[in-house]
């Protein structure tokens, strides 16, 4: 499974898929949307094992922590957020922040390998 956006395909399509890759793994009773009044947003929200786990696409190669993440990482006390990207790499972004691509979340969900 590769992920790419090239011209004329719609972002938000691709993003429906990775939700729908996450949501086959961890099943959707705890799954959320979550913004603020001042535009701080986060993509899905999922407590999968016990752990608050935000989830964050980004379709760069090389995404970076942002504003809105770190606000998400405060406010909603998350174990990890993981940013999906359509590159080839796992990296950490921070301590609390991986970015990796949807192939590799999956075989960690899939695991319970999730990031302490």
């Amino acid at each position: 499974m590769t992920l790419g956006v090239t011209s004329g395909m719609n972002a938000s399509i691709l993003e429906g898929f990775c939700v729908e890759q996450i949501l086959s793994v961890c099943g959707d009773r705890a799954a959320h949307f979550w913004g603020t009044q001042s535009g701080a947003e986060l993509d899905l929200l999922l407590l999968h094992g016990g752990r608050r786990l935000g989830f964050e696409f980004k379709f760069s190669d090389r995404p970076a922590t942002t504003k809105s993440m770190r606000v998400a990482l405060e406010d909603l006390v998350l174990d990890h957020l993981y940013v999906i990207h359509p590159g080839e790499h796992e990296f950490p972004l921070d301590e609390s922040n991986t970015s990796m691509t949807l192939p590799r979340l999956v075989d960690v969900l899939r695991s319970g390998a999730a990031h302490a």
